[in-house]
């Protein structure tokens, strides 16, 4: 994997079980990426449309070092996080938060559930806006703890937005779309829904492999993601089998969400995967996982592109209901509130399940 960042947290932890079935992610490296080089950005829409989950070596270049150096230490910032007593993390309850819209902020275990019949979930997480850390909009209640991290939450969030930001260019290009077109809707000082989480799942102990969280599509444009265990399954496409994806150090793993399906007509795929508990000796442990989203800004309407190989692809003849990305954010995020449940609601935030039908 080439020179690999020391990372403490890697070496304490139990291995990952070697006679799992894992994921066939592809790797591929930032730092071919970052030069342009052809075949890997050949590799990038292969993904993008087979999978649409892949790993990426973050190991051979300066900002990709950077990248993960920012998120060991983003590790142990949640961990200080999640041990604080509730009612100190109560200051940024999401229910409170931002008017009490219910999308950012702290949300406590239970208080979302994973299946339509109402199970809770069993993790809890922090999320904090991009455009609270670069300073665009007013900023939210937050833990001390939180705003004196504020320069490192910063340097993770315009290393992280910058590397997608290349990603979608790359993808921009082989799609043959317009110059910009996808780059000019998720500009980094406009307000949109991208954000930095903190996920905790407590340790269930060996033996026991329940769902921490619901089985989904991400619904935004990129996701990049750091964990340290196990318990990642996706489903392999035209299939029902579900198989885990085996964290690897110095990589993070990507993936695209459904408004890259949308923006895209159903050429790239947002691939159904869910959390389980971590497999083998690694379910005795509380499993972290640091992640950053990166969604359309909020005034994007989200529909199909025009150009390029997307006009290739079929149009529906159904006329479906047009969303900001903002309410669509909403509509998505807020279907599993426990609060106010119902199944309905549940359903329609699930996403496309990784389907290439037209949109």
């Amino acid at each position: 994997m080439g020179d690999v960042p020391a990372s403490p947290a890697w070496a304490s932890l139990p291995p990952f079980p070697d006679h799992l079935t894992t994921a066939p992610l592809v790797t591929l490296h930032l730092s071919k990426l970052q030069e342009h080089d052809p075949a890997e950005q050949a590799a990038l829409l292969k993904c993008a449309k087979e999978l649409g989950f892949f790993y990426l070596n973050l190991t051979g270049c300066t900002e990709g070092k950077q990248l993960f150096s920012d998120a060991q230490q983003l590790l142990d910032l949640e961990k200080r996080f999640f041990a604080m007593p509730d009612e100190e993390k109560a200051i940024c309850d999401r229910d409170t938060v931002e008017g009490g819209s219910g999308y950012y902020g702290w949300k406590k275990i239970g208080s979302a559930v994973m299946d339509s019949k109402g199970t809770p979930e069993r993790h809890e997480n922090y999320t904090i806006k991009k455009d609270d850390i670069v300073g665009n909009c007013t900023p939210l209640a937050a833990p001390q703890l939180i705003k004196d991290n504020f320069p490192l939450l910063r340097s993770f969030v315009l290393n992280a937005q910058k590397q997608g930001i290349l990603m979608l260019q790359l993808l921009n290009e082989s799609l043959q779309l317009p110059p910009g077109s996808l780059e000019n809707m998720h500009r980094l000082h406009a307000l949109s829904g991208d954000h930095v989480r903190f996920i905790r799942a407590p340790a269930r102990g060996e033996g026991n492999s329940d769902q921490t969280a619901a089985e989904h599509t991400d619904f935004g444009s990129l996701t990049i993601l750091f964990n340290w265990l196990g318990g990642l399954q996706v489903q392999l496409p035209g299939s029902k089998e579900w198989v885990y994806v085996r964290p690897i150090p110095g990589c993070a793993i990507i993936n695209l969400g459904d408004a890259m399906v949308k923006f895209s007509g159903g050429l790239l795929r947002s691939n159904m995967h869910r959390v389980l508990n971590p497999p083998g000796k690694q379910a005795n442990e509380t499993r972290y996982s640091l992640v950053y989203f990166s969604r359309p800004e909020d005034d994007v309407v989200m529909r199909r592109l025009e150009g390029g190989l997307v006009e290739q692809q079929p149009k529906s003849d159904v006329v479906e209901p047009e969303y900001t990305s903002k309410e669509w954010i909403l509509r998505r995020g807020l279907g599993p509130k426990t609060s106010g449940f119902k199944p309905e609601n549940w359903i329609n935030s699930r996403g496309t399940e990784g389907a290439r039908s037209t949109v």
